[in-house]
């Protein structure tokens, strides 16, 4: 998968391909003193070796998901049957991913696009920064990666499309209160998690017949 990683103004949108981008301004802070305090420490985690299964069930995507993780139904959205969780039961985590079809409609791509856009900038207020990844799998799909630090209910992001037929946008939430960065190796480890997903995704067959062409 290639990855090209952007940083972009606040309140400056393009269209990247065909994929809207969006971003925030991205802070350092550097501080001169002849004191260093002591890292805070936090509890040790063991984290399960990665393993993954392939995802099964009638859905319009595919693709291989954590073996720690369970399937579920979108139980806010029933009417929406291609909306499902990802749920790690052991630290009360949830990818939470949303299916639309394009129906070959530019217009229809914009308003998701700009639907994601809106999702992602209102946690801008709580969040130090949004590290935003360009991302193109196995199967020719582009999408964007966000990663957001600070004390904001979501810590990553993203969304891939076909950019004709297929848009999935997913989020990780944790139902917690624990801060983020005591939660930092369980996001990491899910964030991979991700990855995988999204390197092995593929819309039902589509990308297996693109790849035949």
């Amino acid at each position: 998968m290639s990855m090209t990683k952007h940083y972009l103004g606040k309140d400056r949108l393009g269209l990247c391909a065909l994929i809207l981008l969006f971003g925030l301004a991205v802070f350092s802070v550097s501080c001169q003193s002849d004191y260093l305090p002591k890292p805070k420490g936090y509890n040790r985690i063991d984290l399960p070796d990665p393993a993954f299964l392939p995802l099964e069930g009638n859905l319009p995507y595919q693709f291989e998901y954590s073996r720690h993780a369970q399937v579920e139904p979108d139980s806010f959205n029933p009417e929406e049957k291609s909306w499902i969780n990802l749920h790690y039961p052991q630290w009360d985590a949830r990818v939470h991913l949303t299916y639309k079809s394009l129906d070959g409609q530019r217009a229809t791509l914009k308003a998701y696009l700009d639907d994601a856009i809106s999702l992602t900038s209102k946690h801008q207020v709580k969040a130090y920064g949004i590290d935003e990844m360009v991302v193109r799998n196995p199967a020719g799909y582009t999408g964007l990666v966000a990663e957001l630090s600070g004390e904001v209910p979501t810590q990553f992001q993203f969304f891939v499309t076909d950019s004709t037929s297929h848009f999935l946008r997913g989020a990780l939430y944790f139902n917690t209160a624990v801060k983020n960065d005591s939660l930092a190796p369980i996001i990491e480890y899910i964030k991979s998690d991700v990855m995988h997903l999204i390197n092995t995704l593929d819309f039902a067959g589509a990308g297996l017949a693109a790849r035949q062409k």
